[in-house]
Formats: structure tokens, sequence, C-alpha cells
């Protein structure tokens, strides 16, 4: 592994940790607080946390995409030995485009979906639970990816 590929793993892993970390915080702790508020205060609070927190989604998105991409066509992988490979990553990757796609209506301005972000007691848990379905693909591919190299490696003489 090159320095290159490290760094997209690290920014990769930390980007969804920020996101899935924010999107926790706001269901678990942010939401309960300001339900206390007046609903002046409370549309003040929910306008200025959105107007921040909406960057803060779109350049995760866009790191995850970036490093996502280069992860999956650079960085070495362990498709050619374990077949479950490709369709384990296929639903991942569609997962995390529905993540998408919550995460980036929930922050949004888009009249469209203003309906979903007034139920965003709804679709907060269902991000996260979709969320961390994706860490959980992604730890099963890496788990089992390295089973199959391993097992490659104990395969193949002369291997180190």
């Amino acid at each position: 592994m090159n320095v290159v590929d490290l760094i997209s793993r690290w920014l990769h892993v930390g980007t969804a940790i920020v996101l899935l970390g924010g999107a926790a915080f706001q269901w678990l702790v942010l939401r309960p607080v300001a339900r206390q508020l007046s609903d002046a205060e409370h549309s003040q609070l929910r306008e200025r946390v959105q107007d921040r927190w909406r960057k803060i989604v779109g350049i995760g998105i866009g790191l995850l995409l970036l490093t996502g991409f280069y992860n999956y066509l650079v960085a070495p992988n362990p498709a050619d030995l374990w077949k479950a490979y490709h369709p384990i990553m296929g639903i991942k990757i569609l997962v995390a485009l529905v993540v998408f796609f919550l995460a980036s209506a929930l922050a949004g301005r888009a009249a469209a979906f203003a309906k979903l972000r007034e139920q965003a007691g709804t679709w907060l848990p269902v991000l996260l639970l979709l969320g961390t379905l994706v860490v959980a693909l992604s730890g099963y591919l890496k788990v089992g990816g390295a089973k199959a190299l391993r097992a490659q490696s104990t395969a193949t003489p002369g291997s180190t």
C-alpha cells in the first residue's frame, strides 16, 4: 500500500465518521434539546445549524465519492480472489447512494424535500441505519478480502 492509498483510505473513513457522527448527534442530542425551545428560537437554531451542516454534507459526500472511487478503482482489492467482492461492493455503493440522497435532502434547501426535512425525526434514524449498513459491509469486505488474500498466500508455494 502506497502513501496515496493510505491517505485516501484515512480520508474516506474519517469523512464517514464525521458525517455519520454528525447525523447521530443531530438525532440523539440536538433535536431533543431544540424541541424544548420556543418556535422562534427553534427555527433560528435550525436555520443556523442547517446552513453550516449543508456545507459539511456537501464536502463530505464529494470526498466520499472521490476517495471511494479511488479506493475501488486504484487501490489494491481482492476481487480476483474472492467472488463475493463485487456483489457486496455493489450493494454497498447502492446503499451509500441512498445515504447520500437522504443526507442531501435533509440538509438541503430544495422545496421538493421540505416534507422530508419536516419528518427528520423519522428519516435521521433511517439514514443512520443505512449508514451503519454501509460501514458493516465495508468491514465485511475488508475482513473477507484479507481472508482471501491470506488463503491465496498460503496456497501459493514460495510466497512470503
